[in-house]
């Protein structure tokens, strides 16, 4: 009967193979396991030693180290069916994935990642809360010109209703060297009286670590300018400053970049640093630079510090700002900072930009600032 029949030679070679190819098929997961928990096992040893190398301030990556490695393994046997180019490949995506390991383990170390940096009513600028449920306004003019210049708008904006902080310029970075370049030391004193005289807190900007002690005398809160957001210098002094810190990303800089120096502000023991887009350069001449509202979002997904627009530099132009400033607010800014300028036509910095004291009436009065915010926070931290 057929049924009866014994398998022909071409079904038992057929069972052999498949069998044989099962046995191997197990062979190969048993290995993929083996292989795994080597490797799981050589990147807990790598997380050790980058702790060890990081207690000593030694940098994560030896290059000399993994050629070492690289050489020792082609030289250490036959290599065969895996050659020379094959394993040289396989092991640099080890140590590719041990690297980033490490970068992820240090940067949970972090003080810039802490979801508790901030408390939820945000942290104190003078009597000023930053970071809190309500967005601040930064007022002011460009630069510090004269003293009646400075009181008239100091005036104005401690007039204004809700949160806001006095900004202007008296050491001011230009790219023109024979432009204004600020007032200087006479430019804070002014500066420092007319806030005083209104009941205002103070921000100005920072250039170097020279003149940082005498800004520092007369600001409530030191401006990191674009320019200097890799001069790690600056920032290191800043952080050990002990005043608030207002740091402005670069027009060229990436979001992590601007982590990576807000890190060394809080390295030096100072969390109280709020993070300013003011937007970056790209090929688009419309506007001063573009503005990257998608930085607020994104950076209070990393960070619980609070993030501010600077929608005056950003825009270079007054005609679009209302619908940015709604939209800053829209995405969680905490705060915005525009130029106003009592005479903006006789300015002597970057008149074009500025509202003169009606205009930005008429432009606050437009504004929802508590309405226009995002409802819920994005990082457990301090945004409402």
């Amino acid at each position: 009967m057929a049924s009866g029949r014994r398998p022909d030679r071409h079904s038992r070679r057929r069972l052999h193979t498949e069998s044989r190819l099962t046995a191997l098929r197990t062979e190969i997961d048993l290995l993929n396991e083996q292989l795994l928990s080597s490797i799981q096992k050589r990147g807990r040893i790598v997380l050790e030693i980058a702790a060890l190398k990081r207690a000593q301030g030694i940098d994560g990556y030896d290059a000399k180290r993994e050629e070492e490695m690289l050489q020792s393994l082609l030289n250490s046997a036959a290599l065969e069916p895996f050659g020379p180019a094959e394993v040289r490949e396989i092991f640099k995506a080890i140590f590719r994935a041990s690297l980033d390991i490490q970068d992820r383990e240090g940067r949970k170390a972090m003080r810039v990642f802490r979801p508790d940096l901030v408390p939820e009513s945000g942290f104190l600028v003078r009597d000023v809360p930053v970071g809190g449920k309500e967005p601040v306004l930064f007022l002011g003019p460009c630069s510090v010109e004269t003293p009646e210049q400075i009181d008239a708008i100091a005036s104005f904006v401690a007039g204004l209703p809700g949160l806001k902080i006095l900004r202007a310029g008296a050491f001011k970075p230009r790219t023109n060297p024979y432009t204004f370049q600020g007032l200087r030391e006479e430019g804070l004193r002014i500066l420092r009286e007319a806030a005083d005289r209104h009941g205002l807190a103070v921000v100005t900007e920072v250039l170097d670590t020279a003149t940082l002690d005498v800004v520092a005398e007369h600001a409530d809160m030191l401006q990191i300018g674009a320019r200097n957001m890799y001069n790690t210098e600056l920032l290191k002094a800043v952080g050990r400053a002990g005043k608030p810190v207002l740091l402005k990303r670069a027009f060229m800089a990436t979001l992590d970049e601007l982590l990576l120096s807000a890190e060394y502000i809080l390295a030096g023991g100072n969390d109280r640093v709020v993070l300013c887009e003011r937007g970056i350069r790209t090929f688009e001449r419309t506007t001063r630079f573009t503005l990257d509202l998608s930085a607020v979002p994104l950076l209070q997904q990393e960070t619980a510090l609070p993030v501010i627009v600077d929608l005056s530099h950003a825009l270079g132009r007054k005609d679009i700002m209302a619908p940015c400033a709604r939209a800053a607010l829209a995405v969680g800014a905490d705060g915005l900072m525009i130029e106003v300028h009592n005479r903006p036509d006789q300015a002597l910095s970057d008149g074009f930009q500025q509202f003169d004291l009606k205009e930005f009436s008429a432009f606050l009065g437009n504004l929802d600032l508590r309405g226009a915010r995002l409802s819920e926070p994005i990082m457990g931290g301090s945004h409402g």
